[in-house]
């Protein structure tokens, strides 16, 4: 049984970023790019009026003579001189001459002139060229997520397009004579399968899309061949359950039947440590305790932070945040303990049962905190927890 830094440094260690594709910008949403890119349009692209008003010079005395009109959209070249203005309207380009904008509000208009108190200073309501973004300024690293902001940004530079990695295509199998698909009826001993449809959420969330869903019995040659099928069409298979060492479990043999042995498994973590990890051919394979919490938890701090770099992620570590816990705390296990609980204005509470089959708790739960063999958490006391 290896540690769960070990485990999750040798899973990473393995994976390697999927095929890159060019994809228009609003089908870019949520992936991760896979070149920089560097701006080539100043934002502002001119210097321009921040709002209504008037431009001048901002030396004026507190009044001028409107000479012209700039609206919005095209520049008229206009030139304003010593004691003049230019009626001017929000993102229109600055007259010439001009380096100051008076809002409306603060003039008093008589005919061709105009008035106001305040005085002004230079750069006064004025956006300038490039204060925003330069030319050549990097607006996209590699690896960074292509968020609605950075997508904003890249349509303001003109691109039509992004090159960006293909998140892989994920088969997720599920094993058990006891489980039926939900909308069936019951018989004695049976459960619906949760956990197939748990896993396929987390990979959406996750923002994979081409996922595959199959399900197979406690059965050696229906395992093997299965097994068979989904590692020639997919590049990930996820597995849920069949991973420890009881009688009915045919996930190791059939691996390896196949040839394929596991690069690690057993993790000295609670929940989830019969983990396994392997790989065959470039595809890679995960295999989650069939208890839901334990693969839940697995699938957290294992699975999700190697897809994250297989999809391209600079970042694939998950969300930490410190915070206090709410009450007193105690592991009295010898292994790592991953407590689901609710974070509320800054702390941590456990939240409902903590043992790996309580699919409940886990569904109102928002926040992991670990906490090592054997350790204790007075109430009050600063905690990391993952979100």
């Amino acid at each position: 049984m290896i540690s769960e830094q070990e485990a999750r440094e040798r899973v990473l260690a393995a994976i390697s970023c999927s095929k890159e594709e060019s994809l228009p910008l609003l089908k870019s949403l949520g992936r991760f790019a896979a070149a920089d890119v560097l701006a080539t349009v100043p934002l502002p692209g001119f210097d321009n009026s921040m709002m209504d008003g008037y431009a001048v010079q901002s030396r004026a005395l507190g009044f001028a003579k409107v000479v012209g009109e700039q609206p919005a959209g095209a520049q008229l070249d206009l030139v304003c001189g010593e004691g003049e203005a230019i009626r001017i309207f929000t993102g229109a380009p600055l007259p010439a001459g001009a380096d100051a904008v008076v809002m409306q509000e603060d003039v008093e208009r008589t005919g061709d002139s105009i008035r106001w108190q305040e005085s002004l200073q230079a750069g006064e309501n004025v956006r300038h060229r490039g204060a925003d973004l330069c030319e050549g300024q990097m607006i996209l690293k590699v690896g960074d997520k292509l968020t609605a902001g950075r997508i904003g940004v890249l349509a303001s530079q003109g691109f039509t397009s992004i090159r960006v990695i293909k998140p892989p295509r994920v088969a997720v199998l599920s094993t058990g004579n006891e489980l039926i698909a939900p909308g069936l009826p019951l018989s004695a001993g049976q459960i619906y399968n949760s956990n197939g449809f748990m896993l396929q959420a987390l990979l959406m969330a996750q923002g994979i899309e081409d996922i595959s869903s199959s399900h197979c019995q406690d059965d050696f040659d229906q395992t093997v061949q299965t097994l068979k099928q989904l590692l020639a069409t997919h590049d990930v298979v996820l597995l849920s359950g069949g991973v420890s060492v009881g009688d009915h479990d045919q996930i190791k043999p059939a691996l390896q039947a196949l040839g394929i042995k596991p690069d690690l498994w057993r993790v000295n973590v609670k929940p989830g440590k019969p983990f396994l990890f392997a790989q065959h051919e470039g595809k890679l394979i995960f295999g989650l305790p069939g208890n839901p919490v334990s693969s839940y938890v697995t699938y957290q701090i294992f699975v999700k932070p190697a897809l994250m770099k297989r999809m391209g992620a600079r970042q694939v570590e998950p969300t930490r945040l410190r915070v206090v816990s709410a009450q007193s705390l105690h592991n009295d296990g010898n292994r790592p303990h991953y407590l689901r609980g609710i974070l509320k204005e800054g702390a941590f509470r456990v939240q409902g049962l903590q043992e790996s089959h309580a699919l409940f708790a886990l569904s109102q739960a928002d926040a992991l905190l670990r906490l090592e063999a054997g350790a204790t958490v007075a109430a009050g006391e600063p905690v990391e927890v993952l979100i």
